[in-house]
């Protein structure tokens, strides 16, 4: 994220997010401009052996599914993107694998709440950092990849100068930047998770120091503060999930072997984390993690785990518990346990520069959303196919702006953007691929509109593109736990190949 302006006494400002295009004619990337010339010269090869009309109507056909490819909504979706949608979902509602239920009473074997969906194949394991520190690690053998949870408390940009702030993302930039170093690294995550305060830690607090010949007045005011602090009031917490590669050397590293060389490198990557603003940075146990994911997909749970901590007791929770008794999916929500989520997907960053705050309002509580994670999915890219990605993208985006003898606007400016990307990568920046999804619970069904309401508010001023992610609303609402799943590497037809359509 590039720095515009130098002065202290002038808002920095960031932005020139772009997503790579391929070059290709009438809007069509590669693989389009493959179609169109192959299906021109079918064309002419039936006219030849056949009619004019026969032609025609082939051409007819070939103008509809390049149309299919072609024409985008502002969600850069186009048809064959939401027909592909539409099929998926319905090819699961015919399974019933919408539905889910687990428990003593469901079909999950020996009777445990397994995680559903993408998570069902994941195990937990727990070891020791260099330092002596418990840590959580998340195998999931389908993609052949380990995760590891990092817990932070962000220390807040209120009543912080400006400089400090600038610090912080100058940081957070470099440590993004230098994750495309980090051996075997796949992917990292940033969740941001707001929910009500039960209000039990801080009646522990008052009742564990109170002193009993304090001041009656005194005493009174602790107490109605211990009953009134509940009302409104909220807490916010962030976990940064960093997600690796099984395989070293074409072999499969078992998580003991994993987990010795993770946990040399651990206390490097929360020591670097905390320069981030991010706070005090400590590495996740099994314990807490399973706490996490238990309050994601039961929030009524909450108010009991934070009076056993309250009473000094432990949940014991395993990782075959945390997942819920009953879930349902539908084409735009989910319904799980004792809540009701719904999850959007980022379609388009913010256009033009924006402040270090803008996500400030997105990421904070909000009175009609019970619960709201904000989860940044990260993709590093390797310095030696940053280079390529790059210098392909401006390629394009030239190719572009050449292939009309008056090119629009927008032409110009994105192959001004990508010579400017390409340059800052030239100069060392780092290249990343970045998402966002946004899960919005409530525990009334009848809040969920409310909600809705509120999450689209609040990206309009993040200036965000976001879009619910129908038919897969499961799916993402697991994919923005800090469970380290890799949405890419479950697609049947590869990112990259969509990407040239």
């Amino acid at each position: 994220m590039p720095a515009t302006a130098d002065s202290p006494h002038v808002p920095r400002t960031y932005g020139n997010w772009r997503r790579p295009t391929t070059p290709g004619l009438m809007g069509l990337g590669t693989a389009g401009t493959l179609i169109l010339m192959a299906g021109l010269v079918l064309v002419v090869l039936v006219v030849m052996l056949t009619d004019l009309l026969t032609g025609l109507v082939f051409a007819a056909g070939l103008a509809v599914v390049l149309l299919a490819i072609g024409v985008r909504d502002k969600h850069g979706l186009n048809a064959l993107d939401k027909g592909a949608a539409r099929w998926s979902w319905w090819r699961q509602r015919s399974a019933g694998e919408h539905l889910y239920r687990s428990g003593p009473l469901g079909q999950v074997p020996w009777g445990t709440c397994q995680l559903p969906g993408l998570a069902a194949s994941s195990k937990l394991t727990e070891h020791s950092d260099s330092y002596g520190r418990r840590f959580a690690l998340i195998r999931v053998p389908t993609t052949s990849t380990y995760t590891l949870v990092i817990g932070t408390e962000p220390d807040g940009a209120a009543l912080v100068d400006e400089e400090q702030v600038d610090s912080w993302v100058a940081d957070w930039g470099l440590w993004l930047a230098n994750l495309g170093d980090e051996p075997g690294i796949v992917a990292a995550s940033v969740t941001i998770e707001t929910a009500p305060d039960t209000g039990t830690r801080l009646r522990r607090e008052v009742g564990t120091n109170l002193d009993p010949d304090a001041p009656e007045f005194a005493r009174a005011l602790l107490a109605e503060t211990v009953a009134d602090y509940p009302h409104g009031s909220s807490t916010v917490r962030a976990y940064v999930a960093l997600t690796f590669n099984a395989t070293h050397n074409g072999r499969r590293r078992k998580p003991a072997e994993f987990a010795r060389e993770l946990g040399a490198r651990l206390p490097g990557l929360t020591g670097e984390l905390q320069a981030t603003g991010a706070g005090p940075a400590h590495p996740v146990d099994a314990l807490e993690l399973c706490e996490l994911v238990r309050v994601a997909y039961d929030p009524a749970a909450a108010v009991a785990i934070d009076e056993a901590h309250a009473e000094g007791l432990t949940t014991s929770l395993t990782w075959s518990d945390v997942g819920p008794s009953a879930a349902e999916a539908s084409w735009d929500d989910y319904r799980h346990d004792s809540g009701v989520s719904v999850t959007w997907a980022m379609t388009g960053a913010p256009r033009g520069n924006v402040q270090a705050s803008i996500l400030s309002r997105l990421v904070a509580p909000h009175r009609d959303v019970a619960r709201k994670r904000v989860t940044l999915l990260y993709r590093p890219i390797d310095a030696a196919s940053a280079a390529a990605i790059v210098e392909s993208d401006l390629r394009a985006a030239q190719f572009r702006q050449s292939s009309s003898d008056k090119p629009t606007a927008r032409d110009v400016l994105a192959t001004r953007a990508a010579a400017l990307t390409a340059q800052e990568e030239a100069a060392g920046a780092g290249l990343v691929n970045f998402g966002m999804l946004v899960t919005a619970t409530v525990l009334d069904e009848a809040r969920e509109a409310d909600a809705r309401a509120a999450v689209e508010n609040l990206a309009a001023t993040a200036r965000l593109r976001v879009r619910p992610a129908y038919g897969s609303q499961d799916t993402a609402f697991a994919a923005a736990l800090p469970l380290g799943l890799v949405l890419p590497r479950h697609l049947d037809l590869p990112s990259q190949v969509r990407s040239r359509l």
